[in-house]
This record gives C-alpha cells, structure tokens and sequence, in this order.
C-alpha cells in the first residue's frame, strides 16, 4: 500500500531529466516484488525487441530476419512458461511469471509497428525499457502501443506533477476501481467460487445466479485493475487507453468486442487478424481468419481447451451474426418491427448479455467437459423451491452480504448507463458536478470500499483474476 505514494513523492521530488530512470527501477523493484529472479525475463524481452528495433532500422533489407529473431525469442519464452505442458504433455512445473502475457505483447506490437515502419525505432535503452516495464500496467494491462504510451515517456521531462486536477482525477479513478475491486468483484467472488468449485451440488438456478455473478466479477476485477493503472498512471502524468466501455451494453457480440478487454482486441486485429488477410480476401476468408484469430485469443487467456473454446464460441456468434443479418433485416421489415425505439435496441443487448453469458460459463469453468456438465445442469435440472426457501442465501453469501452485491451492482449498471449515455467516466462527470453533490459522492465511495470491502482471513486483495494470465 505505501508503495505508489512513495513513488509519486519520488516523481515529485527527483529532477524531471531523471524522472524516467526513476520510474524504470521502481517498475522493477515492484515486479521483483513477486519474484526477483523472473526480473530477468522481462529483461530479455525488452533487450530482443529493442535490439531488434534498432537493426530493422539500420538495415531495413533484412528487417524480416531481425524480426522474426525478436519473435522467436520473446514468443520462444512465452511458449516455455506458459504452453509448454499444453502442447507437449510434459510439465516443467514453473511458476508462471505475472503478466507475461501483457508485457510480451507489448514489445511484441512496438517490433512489429517499427517493422512496418509506423514508428522509428527508440534509440534510447532507458525509455524503451520503462515502456515494457511501467508498473502500474505490468502486470495487467492495458497493453499500451508505443505510440502512445513510448511517446509520453519520450517527453516525460515535460510533465507538470503539480497539476493538482489531474492529480485528483486520477484519485477519483483509483477509488472507483477499488470500489469495483472490494466491494463488487470480491464480495461476487464468495458466491461465484462456492458453487462453481462444486456445482455438481447444485442445479438450474444456483448456476445461473452463479453465471451472471461470474460475468459481474470478471468485468469489475479486470475493469477494476485497468481503472487503478490509469488512475495511478495520471497522478504521475501519463495516459493509458481506454481498456473497458461499458461492455455489457452492447447490442451484438461484435459490438461486445469492441467494448471489452479494448487494448487486447484492437491489438489482435491489428497484428494478427489484418495480417493475415482481414476481410480484403472475400468472405469465406474474413470469417476463417476471425476463427483463427479468436482461437488464438482464447489460447492467450490460459493453456487449456476449454479457453480455446470460449474463443472459438464467441467467434461463431459473430459468424452467425453475420450470416443471419440480411434474413433479420427483412423479417423487420415485413413484420414492420421498429429498430429506432428503446424496446428494439434493449431486446437486442438482452440478447447479447445472455449470449456473451452462455460463453462465460465455458470461461470459468475447469474444463470443457466440466462446462457441458453445467449447461446440462442449467437446461435440464430444475430447482424452483430454492428461489423461496432461502437456499440462494446459503452460497457463501448471507442477505445481508447479498443486499450489499445488489446495492453495488446498481451502483455498476448506473455508471455504465451514465457513460453510455454522455460518454463521460466517473471522474469526468463528478468534476462536473457542483461541490457538495462531488465530494458525497466520493465520500460514499470511500465509505463503501472501507466498511464494505471484502477483507479478512485468507483474503488477497492483490489477487487480481488477470494476474493469471
């Protein structure tokens, strides 16, 4: 907890020529702080891309070479750590390293944009390796593009760290994320983990309630986690992207996409989806390559099938999606079904959250087998008592505790609605809000994370659902 204030006293206190350097060694010792010795690999990565940056453009006739050495060694040892076991049977039994995952892609992108020639190759070793490094989005994104994220660093000496809105915007941000955090996606967690670690036990409705908690979990812990490193990263002066917009409000899975998980989906559309052909080769070729391209993001979230799944799922919505489009429109039409009404467009995100749901069963689940288990449990094994015989309340969560979920999920739905709306996060809309109405508001947050936020024995608040990956 004292380390990011006692970094941003040291942001304020040591030169602005010098702030970088200071920066690079508190990412460092903040990722060592996990495990010194995986330091190293964070190095290696960023000495290959690096190294290979600079000779792609030294000698553009070979760049392809130097490029495909950066991806055999940055890939080489994301494949030994994390898929080895998957694709071989044989297990090394090595920790998987936090946020390999994230900070792999992230050189990964900056080689291949020097490749392409979009940026120059950054000729200082210092500021492309606080790029890789920066700690307050190591471990779990948002995984930045150099250019954004490397040209702030470039021109960090020019940050005003007494710029005291900025400061409290990026305040206000941290504290939602902790809200989102604490008092949402941990206390959802309890009842998740209960029924899930053993839904055999359970039938049609303690699964659903489990699913849809899943789906509130997941989005609050990695909503959470982008939150707080953007609001840590303002305080300091940076801007990170935007990671998460209002996802569950999208009116088709192709539009879900666009909305969750933003930094990873635009970056697998831009070096894998569109290398490999996009949609300028026909049809057939575009829904291929977005299968391949969603198995390939299923496979990054974790070395097992079910994952791979989960991608190939979410690829078929959107196939089928596209495919029954033209037979929808002309249904609309015929039965002369408005689209421009607030009924249409609510069916339709209905309709994508149930969809988006189905798949995060998949998800969550240990296996695939174990996933059609539970959809058969849910289709086929009613259980109508449970939802007047107190039987929900016996998850790990009492009423009480329950209450609380439901209060801090209308508080989620009303700022997802806000944003959607008007565009504008929490912190943009309280800054505009007059004094009093600003600081209750903050005043109730800060009282929900402190005396509602889950805490206790055997509680690990730094045990972000991401890390894993």
């Amino acid at each position: 907890m004292a380390f990011f204030p006692a970094v941003l006293l040291g942001c304020f206190l040591v030169p602005p020529r010098t702030r970088n350097l200071f920066l690079l060694i508190a990412s460092y010792v903040f990722y060592m702080g996990w495990k010194p010795a995986y330091a190293l690999l964070i190095l290696a990565v960023t000495l290959s891309s690096y190294l290979a940056g600079l000779a792609m453009e030294r000698y553009p006739e070979r760049k392809k070479l130097f490029l495909g050495l950066n991806l055999l060694v940055s890939l080489g040892l994301l494949f030994v750590f994390k898929y080895f076991g998957f694709f071989t049977g044989i297990h090394l039994n090595l920790v998987l390293p936090v946020g390999i995952s994230f900070y792999t892609f992230q050189s990964l992108g900056y080689s291949i944009d020097v490749y392409r020639g979009e940026i120059p190759a950054e000729k200082s070793i210092l500021r492309y390796a606080l790029f890789v490094s920066f700690f307050p989005q190591l471990v779990a994104g948002p995984i930045e593009r150099s250019k954004n994220l490397l040209r702030q660093i470039d021109a960090s000496e020019r940050i005003v760290m007494a710029d005291y809105p900025r400061m409290a915007r990026g305040a206000v941000m941290m504290l939602w994320g902790y809200f989102l955090k604490m008092v949402v996606a941990d206390r959802a967690a309890i009842l998740v983990d209960t029924v899930f670690d053993q839904y055999y036990l359970f039938g049609r409705y303690e699964l659903l309630l489990a699913a849809v908690l899943f789906s509130v979990q997941i989005y609050c812990d990695f909503a959470s986690y982008s939150v707080i490193a953007a609001g840590a990263a303002r305080m300091m002066g940076f801007e990170l992207m935007e990671n998460f917009n209002t996802p569950y409000l999208a009116d088709s899975v192709r539009d879900f996409w666009r909305r969750w998980h933003i930094s990873m989906g635009t970056w697998f559309r831009d070096y894998l989806y569109i290398p490999l052909g996009g949609s300028r080769k026909g049809r057939g070729r575009a829904r291929l390559n977005l299968m391949v391209t969603f198995l390939v993001s299923g496979l990054w979230h974790g070395a097992s099938w079910h994952y791979v799944a989960w991608g190939g799922l979410n690829g078929l919505y959107q196939i089928a999606e596209e495919l029954t489009a033209g037979f929808f429109d002309r249904l609309y039409t015929r039965l002369r079904v408005r689209r421009d009404v607030f009924s249409f467009r609510f069916l339709r995100i209905l309709k994508t959250f149930l969809l988006v749901q189905f798949s995060m069963i998949m998800f969550r689940a240990g296996s695939v087998l174990e996933a059609l288990d539970i959809w058969k449990r849910v289709l086929f094994r009613a259980n109508p008592w449970v939802l007047s015989d107190g039987s929900l309340y016996r998850l790990g969560l009492n009423r009480g505790e329950m209450d609380i979920l439901l209060v801090s999920c209308g508080v989620l739905l009303a700022a997802d609605l806000l944003k959607y709306c008007t565009g504008q996060n929490p912190d943009e809309f309280l800054e505009k809000q007059n004094l009093p109405f600003r600081w209750g508001a903050l005043l109730a947050l800060l009282f929900a994370v402190v005396v509602y936020g889950v805490y206790g024995p055997g509680f690990d608040a730094n045990a972000f659902i991401y890390f894993q990956f």
